[in-house]
């Protein structure tokens, strides 16, 4: 009920985004072109094009929004879904939003080769924007995921590291596009680089709090609510912020995850000493503490009238966890 509330001032615009993205990845290839129709056939709830939409209206006020804005959000979304992509190949899930992964239903190859036609085709589409500005800050946005799962892929298992260096990780992972999105759909309001700022910092602090509520629910929700296995951070090494408060406590948990949960039944038994321990508490108050920075950085849009929408955006980002 919260998530159609908040989006329900560009909802017409969503559903014309559905429409758009097949046309948009349309691939001469049958099987890329197939590939394509299964990731957005999938569906999802097209949260970050939503959050570019929302952006544009405060920042345009009695305007419409523009083409170039609803363009931004189609290009998000293909940016995040290629993404997805990638990210199902080198965590090795088999299935994403209920529906089996592309590696899955088609091949390892089929998979890699489809994330980077959907980064090329967001890069053509980015280039048609016409506006420079918006083309170098969302680009880097790319070398970010990059610089994300290679950072991942370095401290696998690794309890030495630091929640600051979890949310530099997940700030490349996940943050850096909502924040460079809010940012580019301000820059085509053609708005003061000031707010332009506060617009990034608003998706930043969003996009980090979205990621570590992600990382409770990998722990606290079954695989059908999820739309992929639950635990597949734990399994994969991939120490989150409820793990890495729970190891503060739990010396036995420590010692599984130094023997990579080499039985069979070391995951459930992870997961259920994790849950004993204050870790999730920890990780939600985590994840309050961005929200608050989020709704702050944007208090000169106050008398906006979207502006209640971007809280209650905030507030839906917490309330996935009930």
């Amino acid at each position: 009920m919260l998530f159609t509330h908040v989006f329900s001032t560009v909802e017409n615009d969503l559903q014309h985004l559905n429409t758009n993205l097949k046309t948009m990845v349309g691939a001469r290839h049958p099987v890329l072109n197939a590939a394509s129709e299964h990731l957005f056939s999938a569906g999802g709830k097209r949260i970050r094009p939503a959050i570019v939409l929302l952006i544009a209206q405060a920042t345009l006020g009695q305007q419409l929004v523009r083409s170039s804005h609803k363009r931004l959000a189609e290009i998000t979304e293909i940016i995040h879904t290629a993404s997805l992509v990638h990210d199902d190949v080198i965590d090795d899930c088999n299935t994403r939003r209920g529906v089996g992964t592309v590696h899955n239903v088609f091949s390892t190859k089929v998979a890699v080769l489809a994330g980077d036609f959907l980064f090329a085709q967001s890069s053509w589409y980015l280039g048609n924007l016409n506006n420079l500005e918006v083309v170098k800050t969302i680009s880097k946005v790319i070398t970010d995921f990059a610089e994300g799962e290679v950072r991942q892929g370095l401290i696998s298992f690794d309890k030495t590291i630091s929640i600051n260096e979890y949310t530099e990780k997940s700030f490349y992972k996940t943050a850096s596009l909502i924040a460079a999105s809010c940012k580019g759909s301000a820059m085509l309001s053609e708005v003061d680089i000031e707010i332009q700022n506060k617009c990034y910092l608003y998706g930043k602090h969003l996009g980090l709090a979205f990621q570590i509520i992600d990382d409770i629910l990998d722990i606290t929700s079954s695989s059908k609510f999820l739309g992929k296995p639950s635990g597949s951070d734990l399994k994969n090494g991939n120490l989150t912020a409820p793990i890495l408060f729970a190891l503060i406590e739990s010396t036995e948990l420590q010692i599984l995850i130094d023997k990579e949960f080499e039985n069979q039944d070391d995951i459930n038994h992870a997961i259920n000493l994790l849950q004993m321990t204050e870790g999730l508490q920890k990780a939600k108050d985590l994840a309050e503490e961005h929200i608050q920075t989020a709704i702050s950085s944007i208090q000169s849009l106050k008398n906006n009238n979207i502006y209640p929408k971007l809280i209650l955006l905030s507030q839906y980002v917490l309330d996935r966890l009930y």
